[in-house]
């Protein structure tokens, strides 16, 4: 197939990898440096998928027709970057590999004519230097779109994907959404203090205030009717049992998924935005959870304030210290 990539990011420059050694002909949209270092070396990646590296043709805009393509920016570029490439890729399947609730229906409303899908991707992944990405963390991604069954062309994409990388489809993928939003609350802490997120997990004080705005953002969810799909161990009814705990017991959901992340330092996709000195999607995350809180009337403190925090972090350039951002969320 002729596989267009929009973002050549952390997941974009996976995908773009892995689907050429499938077999595919891979193009990627960059720009600046990452552009220019992808035309002159390719795109190396290591780590949890193994040593490849990968030559796909390259250039701030896709070209030409394509079998599928796969939108890989972050979540603030989406609109951006859809409505670029608008008139080459309506009509064509599309895929939005992307964080935060609002990327499928994003797609749709700009793209008419495709039939649009969501990926949740839990691989972890390392970008900090152009044209380098480092998997910290292989896993399953997870393809769908609206609250009901799979569909038959939802089965079949997740088909072909897993030729190149492990995809599956699921049922709701809306539910599964916002359970991916509850792991993204890893992120936010990480980046205001300029720490991996292994550390922040290790340090009690910090656990308690992560464990916080994942137990705000499921209250909200179960607010707006949410039914949480599973993913990465977590349920609907472990979720909504977190939504009950006392924040000292429920401190072992972050401390499990620090668990699995291994040993090698995880970023996090927002620390990794601050360290290139780029926007963050913070609004997308924790910001996320503060409007679904405003449109079910309810209050998201902690979510709030991590967004922020993480916006003065974008500001200043600089993290804050671990006791300014405990004397500043207070749980």
């Amino acid at each position: 197939m002729r596989i267009g990539i929009i973002g050549a990011g952390a997941l974009g420059g996976t995908f773009a990898v892995l689907l050429e050694r499938a077999g595919h002909d891979v193009h990627v949209t960059a720009r600046g440096a990452g552009l220019a270092a992808i035309r002159a070396s390719g795109i190396r990646l290591s780590g949890g998928f193994g040593e490849a590296s990968g030559r796909p043709g390259a250039g701030p805009l896709l070209d030409g027709r394509f079998d599928l393509v796969l939108v890989c920016v972050k979540a603030q570029d989406a609109e951006a970057a859809i409505l670029d490439n608008a008139g080459t890729i309506d009509g064509c399947p599309v895929i939005v590999v992307q964080n935060g609730l609002d990327g499928v229906s994003t797609a749709q409303r700009l793209l008419p004519r495709s039939d649009c899908f969501g990926l949740l991707s839990i691989i972890a992944a390392n970008y900090t230097e152009p044209g380098v990405v480092r998997i910290t963390t292989r896993a399953t991604s997870y393809l769908g779109r609206g609250s009901g069954r799979a569909d038959a062309a939802s089965v079949r994409w997740a088909a072909e994907l897993s030729r190149a990388v492990p995809v599956k489809a699921i049922d709701d993928f809306v539910g599964s959404q916002w359970t991916k939003l509850i792991v993204n609350m890893v992120n936010g802490l990480p980046a205001i203090v300029g720490r991996p997120v292994q550390d922040v997990i290790a340090d009690r004080a910090m656990r308690r205030v992560m464990t916080a705005s994942m137990r705000e953002a499921v209250r909200v969810g179960i607010a707006r009717g949410i039914r949480f799909g599973s993913l990465q161990g977590l349920s609907d009814a472990r979720l909504r049992l977190l939504a009950q705990l006392p924040l000292g017991v429920g401190q072992l959901l972050p401390w499990l998924m620090g668990r699995r992340m291994g040993s090698v330092p995880n970023l996090g996709s927002t620390q990794q935005s601050l360290r290139r000195g780029q926007p963050t999607e913070i609004n997308f995350l924790n910001g996320a959870v503060v409007r679904e809180a405003q449109a079910a009337r309810l209050g998201a403190p902690v979510n709030a304030a991590i967004t922020t925090l993480v916006h003065e972090v974008e500001a200043s350039g600089q993290p804050l210290s671990r006791d300014e951002v405990l004397r500043r969320i207070r749980v």
